[in-house]
């Protein structure tokens, strides 16, 4: 488990490279200052950002192929990302994967922006819109922190999924829950990991190719 955030910077180092931590330190620096005029984490957490924050995010890589995310046209798309997790935690790792943040509140959307801008992330797009109003595109990953409940975050979804599209959907301890009380079909597509950053939570994965 990854409990401290000597613990989680060692994690997240071990799994990307100098220049993807020194971008991921100016984001941390970012959201923190943002932090003080809107609420995007809560105050609690920014003594543990790394931890609850940044590796919480960075340990969805461990859930989908590098073969996926080295396509030439991988599309990552993130849900509700509020304050860019952890659709911007990704795109600070892989610069030259194009990630698309969905985000419709305005102040959060100015604040993407402005980190997309100073991080140098070309590829990285915040679309400014509730989800039901984007044109669909395929995705290669859809990534949802805290968007919706797991039956309405697939409908919404499922214009922007095909069969090869993975799953990533931290939950948090709802995790088995949410998915115990879907209908047959879905609980075949996806299963529950273990969060490496708290031993409660769950992060729910598609499990294979699906409809």
């Amino acid at each position: 488990m990854v409990e401290t955030e000597e613990q989680a910077k060692d994690y997240v180092a071990g799994l990307v490279g100098v220049a993807s931590m020194d971008r991921l330190a100016q984001y941390v620096d970012l959201l923190i200052a943002e932090n003080e005029r809107q609420n995007l984490i809560s105050k609690a957490s920014e003594g543990q950002i790394w931890q609850r924050h940044i590796a919480d995010s960075v340990q969805l890589l461990e859930h989908v192929s590098r073969e996926t995310l080295d396509q030439e046209h991988a599309i990552w798309l993130d849900l509700g990302t509020g304050a860019g997790l952890p659709g911007l935690v990704i795109a600070a790792i892989f610069p030259d994967l194009f990630v698309r943040l969905v985000e419709s509140r305005a102040r959060r959307v100015e604040f993407l922006r402005e980190c997309v801008a100073r991080l140098d992330l070309e590829r990285c797009e915040v679309l400014g819109e509730r989800l039901e109003r984007i044109e669909p595109f395929p995705a290669s990953v859809i990534s949802a922190r805290a968007f919706a409940p797991l039956d309405k975050l697939l409908r919404l979804s499922a214009p922007f999924s095909t069969r090869s599209t993975t799953y990533l959907l931290p939950k948090g301890r709802s995790a088995a829950h949410e998915l115990k009380s879907q209908k047959a079909p879905i609980r075949k597509m996806f299963h529950v990991e273990q969060s490496l950053t708290d031993s409660d939570a769950g992060i729910i994965v598609s499990s294979r190719t699906h409809e």
